[in-house]
């Protein structure tokens, strides 16, 4: 492989894929609300010659390079968040502006920029015949990731019956090559009481009290370290041979934690004591613990258990309708997932990066500063992956244009460099796969 004639192929592009990522960008995409993106997405890919690209029932774009059977994939998620404040932008988040170096709005970083770089690297694929005889390339373009981390390829896997050799996600890594992050869920818990007079509380239940003593045990596990003196062990103690078999991917991935989200409430009135309270707890979990682990993690709470039959925890579910209207019912559980450095599909991407750039990340002068770490390495934040590996065992690995820190902040920004850098490395990866 040529890899000078790689890099040259993938900065001739940069014009295109400022251009593209710009038009992407100027059209709002919150989830479920992504159609305009999409269609924008499959009019660029058909321009560029994929081969087939289609809009699935669920509303992601899937383009295709290549006719052979074995599936190498690319995925990249065009909704985006809101944009919060509109005092806390210094420009128009939707129509945004571009210098030298930079791209400024709403999803260049998180992570439009992704989908634009694997549209493009798998053009260059073509140009210069680096896909296998054997092999077709998947670029998707999926919706509600940042709704329903991974619901999209709940569908792509089961009701289409895509199964790729491996999954490159084009979410922003840093200039980095990230093998796992951690998973989550989202937990409810709610809690009976009795209403009365507020002027005679003594006569009711008061929900909202026992919500607080639960609180208070919840805080626990996030705080509390994991010695014999504390009642309630904290999330801290999966870090530790001593209660988790899976200690040291655990402490590669980072600790779990958990905190208050949401508190709902009922009362007949504010002069009333309330009869139930309800929480969202947002848990992050590392390797070695599941869904099933968690909640009893939560049920075993002493304050949980002193309230017994009065206090319920379950997880939720998501059943909001796509653009399409099609609604995919799923539980609100997002597993962790982790490969060895060794992997087929990690080592890929580490022997593109080193040919091509070498061994350290490389950035902008003014994206450094977060990139002067290992290469290989994970997210802080969840991805499809908690689908594609979590779920369904395809193997899953990251390496995308922009910066996690940028990600549902306010004047989002993403680097022109990182367009072209990672364009050339995805294009070099179905050659170098050795799985």
């Amino acid at each position: 492989m040529d890899y000078t004639k790689l890099k040259e192929a993938a900065k001739a592009y940069e014009p295109d894929m400022v251009r593209f990522l710009r038009d992407l960008i100027a059209i709002p995409s919150e989830s479920c609300e992504e159609e305009g993106v999409i269609r924008r997405c499959a009019a660029e890919m058909e321009k560029l010659g994929f081969d087939r690209v289609e809009i699935d029932p669920m509303g992601n774009c899937l383009g295709w390079m290549g006719t052979g059977s074995r599936v190498m994939a690319f995925d990249g998620h065009i909704d985006t968040v809101g944009i919060g404040n509109l005092d806390n932008w210094t420009a128009d988040p939707y129509e945004g502006w571009e210098d030298e170096n930079i791209i400024y709005g709403r999803g260049g970083s998180d992570q439009e920029g992704g989908v634009v770089a694997s549209v493009y690297g798998a053009k260059i694929m073509k140009d210069l015949g680096l896909i296998p005889e054997d092999t077709s390339i998947l670029v998707t373009a999926t919706v509600q990731e940042e709704d329903c981390d991974g619901l999209c390829w709940q569908y792509i896997h089961k009701e289409l019956g895509v199964n790729p050799l491996f999954v490159v996600s084009t979410e922003p890594t840093d200039g980095g090559i990230y093998r796992g992050h951690r998973g989550r869920m989202e937990i409810r818990v709610d809690v009976h009481g009795v209403s009365c007079h507020g002027s005679a509380p003594e006569r009711g239940d008061n929900a909202i009290y026992k919500m607080s003593d639960i609180l208070q045990d919840v805080r626990s596990l996030n705080e509390n370290g994991c010695g014999e003196g504390d009642q309630i062990k904290g999330l801290v103690k999966m870090l530790e041979p001593e209660f988790n078999p899976a200690w040291e991917d655990a402490r590669f991935l980072g600790r779990g934690t958990i905190t208050v989200s949401q508190i709902f409430y009922t009362s007949p009135s504010r002069c009333a004591v309330a009869d139930s309270c309800a929480v969202s707890l947002d848990r992050r979990m590392t390797a070695g613990e599941t869904w099933e682990s968690c909640l009893e993690e939560i049920r075993n709470l002493p304050s949980v258990q002193k309230y017994g039959e009065d206090v319920k925890v379950s997880m939720y579910t998501y059943e909001r309708p796509s653009w399409t209207g099609l609604v995919y019912p799923t539980q609100c559980y997002f597993p962790t997932w982790i490969n060895a450095e060794s992997a087929p599909h990690v080592k890929a991407l580490h022997d593109a990066h080193v040919a091509l750039f070498g061994e350290q990340r490389v950035g902008d002068e003014d994206a450094m500063d977060k990139r002067h770490r290992p290469l290989i390495d994970k997210w802080t934040f969840s991805t499809n992956g908690v689908s594609i590996q979590g779920r369904y065992g395809i193997p899953c690995v990251g390496f995308g244009p922009g910066a996690e820190s940028q990600a549902h902040a306010p004047n989002e920004i993403t680097w022109k460099s990182d367009l072209v850098r990672c364009a050339a490395l995805y294009a070099a990866v179905p050659m170098l796969y050795q799985g």
